[in-house]
Parts: C-alpha cells; sequence; structure tokens
C-alpha cells in the first residue's frame, strides 16, 4: 500500500549525475549526504571472492541504513530517502572508483575492446525500517583504443571519482560501440527502477 505522497525526497548522494538525472524527471529533493564525521568509503569495500550484483546490492542498503540514521540523528523532516550505488564489472571482477591514476589507466586498459557489465542498485528508504530496493544492469562495449588516448583522457582527472575509471557522459563516450540497456543506469541512478520505488514509497513521479 503506498504512503501518503511526500513534496520531496532525500538523496543520501553527493553526486551531481544523481541530481541532475533527478531533476530531469521532476523530483525534488534535498540532499542528505554523509557528513564528515562518517567513513563513507568504508562501506564500498569489497569483500574477498563477493559477487558484484550481491557486493552492489549490499553497499547500497547499507547506505540506505546509515541515511536512515543520519536523518534522526539531525532531527530532518521525514521523507523517502533514495540511494544508490554503481560498479563496474568484467566477469566476477569488481572495478571500482580508482585509487590513483596508475589504476584508473589499468581499468581501461582492461575495458577498451570489450564488453562490460554496469550494475547499479537504487534503494528507498521509508519509515523506520521499510527499505524497498531494485537492481540494473546494463551492458558496455568499448572499441579499442590506443594507450595514448587512454593516457590522455586519465590526464584529464575525470575517471577519478567513479566505477570502471569511466563516466559514459565524458569524453569516453565516443569510444562505446553498443549500450545495452539503461542509460541512466550506467551514469549511476536508473530512472525506470527509481520512479517505481518512489511510486511504492508514495511519491509519484510524473
Amino acid at each position: 500500500m503506498p504512503l501518503p505522497e511526500s513534496p520531496f525526497i532525500y538523496l543520501a548522494s553527493r553526486s551531481p549525475r544523481r541530481q541532475q538525472l533527478l531533476e530531469q524527471i521532476g523530483v525534488s529533493f534535498r540532499l542528505l549526504a554523509p557528513g564528515v564525521d562518517e567513513d563513507a568509503e568504508a562501506l564500498e569495500r569489497v569483500r574477498p571472492g563477493e559477487d558484484p550484483g550481491k557486493y552492489v546490492l549490499r553497499v547500497t542498503l547499507a547506505k540506505a541504513a546509515a541515511a536512515r540514521e543520519r536523518l534522526t540523528r539531525l532531527a530532518l523532516p521525514a521523507a523517502p530517502i533514495l540511494v544508490a550505488d554503481t560498479t563496474v564489472a568484467i566477469g566476477g571482477t569488481i572495478l571500482g572508483k580508482p585509487a590513483h591514476a596508475a589504476e584508473a589507466l589499468d581499468m581501461l586498459t582492461r575495458l577498451a575492446g570489450r564488453t562490460h557489465r554496469v550494475i547499479t542498485a537504487v534503494a528507498v528508504a521509508r519509515g523506520s525500517t521499510r527499505t524497498s530496493s531494485m537492481v540494473n544492469v546494463s551492458r558496455v562495449t568499448f572499441a579499442r583504443i590506443p594507450k595514448a588516448e587512454l593516457e590522455a583522457y586519465v590526464a584529464t582527472g575525470e575517471p577519478m571519482d567513479k566505477a570502471g575509471a569511466y563516466g559514459i557522459q565524458g569524453a569516453i563516450a565516443r569510444h562505446v560501440r553498443r549500450i545495452e540497456g539503461s542509460y541512466s543506469s550506467i551514469m549511476g541512478l536508473p530512472l525506470y527502477e527509481t520512479a517505481r520505488l518512489l511510486g511504492y514509497a508514495g511519491r509519484a513521479v510524473s
């Protein structure tokens, strides 16, 4: 049973891409990003042998729980909380955010000329205990990319805060041969799944 509609939701993320995507579908939101006292990166650590799909869902649900605690601690008005996490995977190998330029170059070298999965989990938390979630799996195929072009892309700094060391909306897009699935999910927020979850939470998306 849907809850009464809230005039806004909370977005528990600093990602400008997720903010842009919510604006695209007309969702009013307020930021509920982790504070400086929270170790948000710790939630994203991969456990040994962890399956990419299970990993991204686990991280998203952990972020949802942390955001709910944050909302309570700050005594903010109640509203649904939207949380998402994205990872890139080749087979069973998870490619997260690169720690440095050399790691970014290594990731991009592995992706060039191949097809990989982009897995995004999205969750909406409402009330004190209820959380609904969905997972989108899309596939991206890159053409072969000369090493010099990869190095130039890494030098822009764009890969450094992105899973798999690239942003589909950035300069690397000219090397994308094929996409199977959701472009918005590859950006970081699957809009179809997001709209459905917000509908369940009482926040209809027109």
